[in-house]
């Protein structure tokens, strides 16, 4: 730990030592220029980093309750998350400390309180009644391990049952131990030479509090007089125990059993079961016991006012439905109804109309906790359908292979997006509104519109409005449909570059403004679509197919001059629309029988129908080149404004012009330098045997042999940031949260050396040379050498000229040096402004264009919100270059380097953007050391360096994004977004823009007992617990025990007291209390102050006396 530490501080010394140099020397490169002028109005204090709200599917659920009154839902999980849910946009994430599985829930109903137990033997008691729950009070056993706990609605005394066998009782108000207990070898017989094994069930009997059933797994069940301390009945059956469940009336109870039977007991009959059910069992002839099943997990026995009552189990079905899925069966009446379950069932919870467990229950909906899903059940209707779940659940419904956030989009997108994909809805649902409708919403403080994009293991893409801190799915793209299946593994084209998801989803570039996007596949291909709200047919999908290698033949490296596009095998020297064509090995084969020319996926060749929403545009494909597969794509760009597409890998870049379906550009890297290579590489051509793609799969979720090229897309977005030669970046220590940097043995060095990749592309319109007078379309190309290259763009005027005449490419000669591969680059103008690459704004391109419209278009020039376009000549911009390790801002058309900071010596960004914040920006960066920075713009200033979270795993490295407004986020687990806020301004709105769970509410009156029952006798009997658990009854606990440990709630908490008094008088006396405190807190402070400016008098006049007759000479 110190030596992380140690290491964090030379890094932070390097890193402003760094800064005040650059900066020093900038300014005195740049003295009486215009540069210092941009005055930069960003401050530390604009910046602090805090987590937001975390939306999705609680990974690995383990437990599950619901507050019927409060209508608030919980789910827990085995890392000791819990989530609470209430009405839609309602939610909650907390964490338990310890990241102990939690076991089981249960919520003190109506008092906006619940209490957790964990597998380490803790039971917490959380405060629901702040917007931030915390934990008001804990208990450590220490003796005995935790297995079933109740608490008894409207009782402050909690049941906890453990795997001695034994019962204790917890005080949730004081949470403290009383000294009753119900021993095992008192509850069972006395004869019994067997211990009968954990609690799995404590209830109380509904008509009469003062008797307790307790399950014990072995089969045994005991109904305990919590008077008279003895077992009234005792109930023994063969097979063991997983649930029990009462019946309203407390004259009848039901069990579950190991073997797939029900059994239903009458409490006062103990010899035998009343009767005996195998819901799943196939009936015997002669009278004989049905084949046993598989175990009951769980049963609930409910009852209804107008009819039969429901019985609902999980599990029970026969051995020999081999493959079926986790079924529920509701029991209602005579009808079985089997409900079939995508995942296993962790928990499900029957919802009814009355929290008391002594009226009929009236169940209406059934919530069953998924391994992977939530569903929602209505019993009222025929069929039992599920209701719609209104939740964003299901992020994870194909494993998330990176994404993309962006705020402040135009107010149009989101209600674009959200007509397209309301057609998308399935049908089916219950009418019924979604009956978990607990809580409020927060203030919604922020009004910009925020999108995020998820990009999936399966080809899709899946919209979602994160405005204000919500999340809603607004449109699905499923990008898979364009190419043909195979039926089967046997069928399948000897082709593929990964074994499994070959459609994955690596890379997103989307322009908000025109509306185009642009997704690059772990197949290596890219996709471009066009927003449209018209239905159309598409007879044949236009295609390219570019062969993009790692060699030259007999042509010149471009000095300087204009290099026309190279007519290549896979595109033709006239490069048109190739028409999809299938490829049989003998016409895919090279002369020496190595496969060539063949892409690795086939698009279909019948017409495709193509809904209202994102329809395709064009299709890209990259080939294999003499036997060896294409190279991943590691970077991609599309521009709307010039109709151009770009993509790199490791092999090269090519650049293709959409409108005109032609491929404009196809070079290695090496070619893109001409004579200016400052490596002097030779190039070679592409190897002969296939082996991994070199600097694709560096860095795995753990340790990969070298024939797994990339199996799951789950190093895609990360290689491409990764992929730098060994030799140009340290080998981290795994202990400083980094990976080391091992590559593949079959790899040769000189292949490493050799192997640049394209990291990074941005269009725009600057100065491309240092003696350019005015600004003109380019592309920046960023490599992982840390090389930045400038390509000249000349486009043919707009209208049907655009159409007709080619646009030509051509190097410009400029080239940035950096160190570490290039990550992100964007252009200041002379006030320091960003200027946003040129884009053309959406229309609709699927209606056909009237006259008018038509001349418009031919006037209409690509939009460009720099202010660069109406700049004076004299005028400059700045280039703002941020690479895995260091960032500098360039001025143009000088191309002088004008500042320049070191981000990181130990470690490197993972992902740098630059952001707006506050009506200015800065650059923000995370880095691999779980650090995350920003820098001022221009002049590259630190202004918040925060260590957030160790990089543990590659889904964060792959999915971390930051965006304007101080927003960003990531994948926290693979069912989960994390989203956080490195804003001041948002982290002091954030407690108002938080939902509240608890809402005053009074709770329903008790059921009436009628005039006879309440004459004779046998209604409910009520208890007084305290005087039989208080102290004065039952005495002390044994300390050794268990242990209570405060929580943090702190006088916060008090306010969720499980007293549940919300009167005015009560919260009178709380903020007189809470002035108390704070009043008793100052006099403490005060008091200590004086205390030690007294030590401090006494220590001086004691050293002026030792030192009063010395000499200096003789201290």
């Amino acid at each position: 730990m110190r030596k992380f530490n140690i290491r964090k501080v030379l890094d932070g010394l390097t890193a402003v030592s760094s800064a005040a140099s650059a900066s020093s020397a900038s300014q005195q490169q740049q003295a009486g220029n215009r540069e210092t002028e941009i005055q930069e109005t960003l401050q530390s204090e604009h910046f602090q980093l805090c987590k937001t709200v975390r939306h999705g599917f609680p990974y690995q659920p383990s437990a599950l309750a619901f507050d019927p009154v409060q209508k608030i839902l919980a789910i827990g999980t085995q890392t000791g998350a819990l989530r609470l849910f209430g009405r839609p946009g309602v939610e909650c994430y907390c964490q338990h400390d310890s990241g102990a599985a939690v076991i089981q829930l249960q919520f003190l109903i109506n008092e906006g309180a619940l209490v957790s137990a964990l597998a380490d033997d803790t039971l917490h008691l959380w405060n629901l009644r702040q917007k931030r729950p915390a934990i008001l009070h804990s208990l450590k056993f220490n003796r005995e391990r935790i297995t079933f706990c109740h608490l008894p609605f409207q009782s402050k005394w909690l049941y906890v049952g453990t795997e001695r066998g034994n019962i204790h009782i917890v005080n949730v108000e004081s949470f403290t131990l009383s000294g009753y207990v119900i021993m095992w070898n008192k509850a069972i017989e006395l004869s019994s030479k067997s211990h009968p094994g954990p609690i799995v069930h404590i209830s109380d009997n509904p008509m009469d509090e003062g008797k307790l059933l307790i399950g014990f797994e072995s089969g045994t069940v005991v109904l305990w007089d919590l008077k008279s301390k003895k077992a009234d009945y005792r109930y023994t059956h063969d097979e063991a125990i997983h649930s029990v469940a009462w019946h309203h009336e407390g004259k009848q109870f039901i069990c579950s059993h190991s073997d797939g039977t029900l059994t239903i007991w009458n409490v006062k009959s103990p010899t035998k079961p009343f009767q005996t059910i195998t819901p799943h069992g196939k009936q015997l002839k002669d009278g004989k016991k049905p084949e046993p099943c598989k175990p009951i997990l769980k049963v609930e026995y409910k009852t209804t006012r107008a009819g039969e009552p429901f019985i609902i189990l999980s599990g029970g079905l026969s051995y020999d439905t081999v493959g079926r899925r986790p079924c529920l069966t509701v029991m209602h009446g005579k009808s079985t109804a089997v409900l079939e379950m995508d995942y296993s069932i962790v928990d499900f919870l029957t919802l009814c109309e009355t929290p008391y467990p002594n009226d009929f229950q009236e169940p209406y909906a059934v919530v069953v906790l998924l391994e992977k899903d939530l569903v929602l059940i209505d019993l009222a209707q025929n069929g039992y359908p599920i209701f719609e779940n209104p939740y964003p659940l299901t992020i994870h419904e194909s494993p998330v292979t990176c994404c993309e956030y962006f705020a402040d989009c135009p107010v149009d997108l989101i209600p674009a997006l959200y007509s397209v994909g309301a057609r998308q809805k399935r049908q089916g649902y219950s009418k019924k509104e979604w009956p978990i409708s607990g809580g409020n919403w927060g203030l919604i403080t922020q009004s910009y519109p925020e999108i995020i994009i998820t990009g999936h293991a399966d080809g899709s893409l899946k919209f979602w409005d994160a405005s204000a801190i919500t999340l809603q799915v607004l449109y699905k793209l499923k990008t898979a449909k364009v190419f043909e299946k195979s039926r089967n593994k046997d069928d399948r084209p000897n082709t593929d570059i990964v074994d499994e998801d070959p459609y994955a989803i690596q890379i997103i570039s989307w322009c908000p403004e025109s509306r185009m996007l642009c997704i690059a596949g772990v197949s290596a291909h890219v996709i471009i679509y066009r927003f449209s709200k018209q239905e159309v047919t598409t007879e044949v999908i236009p295609m390219l197919e570019v062969r993009l290698l790692y060699e030259i033949n007999d042509v010149e490296s471009p000095d300087g001059e204009q290099v026309p596009p190279l007519p290549t095998p896979g595109t033709g020297s006239n490069p048109q629309s190739i028409v999809p064509q299938s490829h049989p090995s003998t016409s895919s084969s090279s002369s020496d029988g190595l496969r060539d020319n063949v892409p690795c996926l086939k698009v279909k060749n019948s017409p495709l129908k193509q809904s209202p929403g994102y329809q395709i545009e064009l299709v890209i494909q990259l080939v294999w080149v003499s036997g060896e597969p294409p190279q991943q794509i590691t970077s991609l760009a599309v521009n709307s404004a010039y109709g151009l597409v770009v993509f790199g890998n490791c092999n090269g870049i090519a650049m293709v012009d959409y409108l005109q379906k032609t491929v404009l550009l196809n070079l290695g890297t090496i070619e893109l330098y001409g004579s200016n290579d400052p490596y002097r590489r030779e190039p070679r051509s592409p190897r002969k045997s296939r082996q991994p793609s070199g600097g694709l799969c560096d860095i795995n979720e753990g340790t990969t042999v070298p024939e797994d090229r990339c199996k799951s897309p789950t190093s895609a977005k990360m290689s491409r940031k990764l992929s730098l030669p060994t030799e140009l970046k340290p080998d981290l220590d795994v202990k400083d949260n980094s990976f080391s940097r091992s590559r593949s043995s079959s790899v040769t060095s000189i292949d490493k050396e050799s192997r640049e990749a394209i990291s990074a592309l941005h269009f725009c319109e600057t100065f491309t040379r240092k003696n350019d007078t005015s600004p003109s379309p380019c592309l920046w190309v960023g490599t992982t050498l840390g090389t930045v290259l400038v390509i000249v763009l000349n486009l043919p005027p707009g209208g049907e000229q655009r159409l007709l005449q080619p646009v030509i490419v051509s190097p410009s000669g400029t080239i940035l040096r950096l160190k570490g591969a290039i990550l992100r680059m964007a252009f200041l103008d002379t006030t320091g402004s960003l200027v946003p690459p040129a884009h053309e704004p959406w229309r609709e391109h699927n209606v056909p264009e009237d006259k008018d419209e038509k001349d418009k278009s031919k006037k209409r020039r690509p939009v460009s919100v720099s202010p660069s376009s109406s700049q004076e000549i004299s005028e400059n911009q700045y280039a703002v270059i941020c690479s895995e390790k260091q960032a500098k801002v360039i001025s143009l058309p000088s191309q002088n380097c004008i500042y320049k900071q070191n981000i990181t010596e130990t470690s490197f960004v993972l992902r740098g953007d630059i952001v707006s914040l506050s009506n200015s920006i800065c650059l923000a960066c995370f880095c691999a050391n779980g650090h995350i920075m920003t820098f001022s713009l221009p002049s590259l200033r630190p202004l918040l360096d925060v260590y957030y979270l160790p990089l543990t795993n590659m889904r964060i490295a792959r999915t971390f994004c930051f965006t304007n407004n101080g927003q960003a986020l990531y994948l926290v687990s693979p069912t989960e977004i994390q989203r956080l806020t490195y804003s001041q301004e948002t982290c002091e709105n954030l407690q108002e823009m938080l939902g509240e769970l608890f809402t005053p509410v009074e709770t329903p009156e008790a059921p009436n007992r009628g005039f006879f029952k309440g004459l004779f006798g046998g209604g409910a009997q009520s208890l007084d617990r305290e005087e039989l658990f208080g102290e004065s009854a039952a005495g002390k606990a044994s300390r050794s025990l268990a242990q209570h440990i405060p929580g943090p709630g702190g006088i916060e908490g008090v306010k969720g007291a499980a007293s549940g008094v919300v009167g005015e008088l009560a919260r009178a006396r709380l903020a007189l209390d809470e002035r108390g405190q704070k009043l008793g807190e100052l006099e403490e402070k005060t008091a200590a102050m004086l205390y030690s400016a007294d030590s401090f008098s006494k220590h001086a006049h004691e050293m002026m006396l030792k030192y009063k007759d010395k000499k200096w000479y003789q201290f």
